[in-house]
């Protein structure tokens, strides 16, 4: 039961060509970022604040310029934290197309070796054609897919971030 699963998959896999498998890891290595950056949103990130929060508010001044340099720090702190593997995903989700075009390359090329070698063959030619499109449509699709989640998680970040800037307040 468990190869009949598989069979599409690899079907699939062989027919996109080796850039697929290319693709198929870089989508893996990026959900894989993303689902980290939500875990660390939803766990450590609340530590983190509650730390600066609370070295924050047991500060017995905070109207001196180094009790403003302080908060600077805890501020910036946090937000690094929470700013890591964000350039990674947009590096992913810049990658992705561009591995999908490459793809798109050799699978013209392989139609091109077709036409060579068997005259302009419908059938031979059909597999190069496959292994030019598919790579392209996993491309996008896995960029897309990647578009949406780092829309949510920078919204998510630049909201935490200004949470930090609002509630590390000057005022005793």
């Amino acid at each position: 039961m468990e190869e009949q699963f598989f069979i599409p998959i690899r079907t699939f896999m062989e027919s996109g060509g080796d850039v697929l498998w290319l693709i198929a890891a870089a989508t893996f290595l990026m959900w894989m970022l993303i689902f980290e950056r939500f875990y660390y949103i939803n766990g450590p990130h609340r530590k983190d604040v509650g730390s600066a929060l609370s070295q924050w508010e047991t500060r017995p001044e905070r109207t001196s310029w180094r009790a403003h340099r302080i908060r600077e720090q805890l501020i910036s702190e946090v937000n690094e934290r929470l700013k890591t593997n964000m350039i990674m995903i947009k590096t992913f989700i810049s990658l992705l197309p561009l591995l999908g075009l490459l793809g798109t390359v050799t699978g013209m090329i392989q139609v091109f070796e077709a036409m060579t070698f068997s005259g302009g063959n419908a059938r031979s030619m059909a597999s190069g054609v496959s292994a030019a499109t598919i790579p392209t449509m996993s491309g996008m699709v896995a960029t897309l897919s990647g578009v949406f989640a780092n829309t949510w998680l920078t919204s998510k970040v630049d909201s935490e971030s200004e949470y930090m800037e609002d509630t590390l307040s000057f005022d005793h």
